[in-house]
């Protein structure tokens, strides 16, 4: 079992809402891959990176914070991919994604990751 905390309620709000926000990210990932019938291998790794970057925010890992970032940029370029190859507009994906980018890459995410992130 894990130990650390799931959320960090002293952290700025910036980073509190981006660890909500992975977390129901990869909530709505994995329901939607099961509603679909399986998420194949490169879902199961975003989802599984959504939840353990989380976590390493949460417990103010570096680590945790590069995860997220990884894991942001690159579902935000899979909604775009989608978007632009299939035309389906899924701007409610589209809206989280550039909101968990947003967060975690604002400024005072970024002055609190270099000052307490180990």
């Amino acid at each position: 079992m894990l130990r650390g905390k799931w959320l960090d309620r002293t952290q700025p709000q910036t980073l509190y809402s981006a660890t909500i926000l992975l977390y129901l990210n990869a909530g709505l990932a994995l329901l939607s891959s099961v509603l679909a019938g399986g998420a194949g291998y490169i879902g199961l790794v975003l989802i599984a990176g959504e939840v353990a970057g989380g976590w390493g925010i949460a417990n103010e890992k570096k680590w945790g914070f590069w995860v997220a970032a990884v894991v942001a940029v690159l579902m935000l370029a899979f909604t775009i991919l989608t978007i632009w190859l299939v035309g389906a507009a899924n701007l409610i994906s589209l809206l989280f994604d550039l909101a968990l980018v947003a967060l975690l890459f604002h400024p005072q995410s970024t002055a609190y990751r270099r000052t307490w992130f180990r």
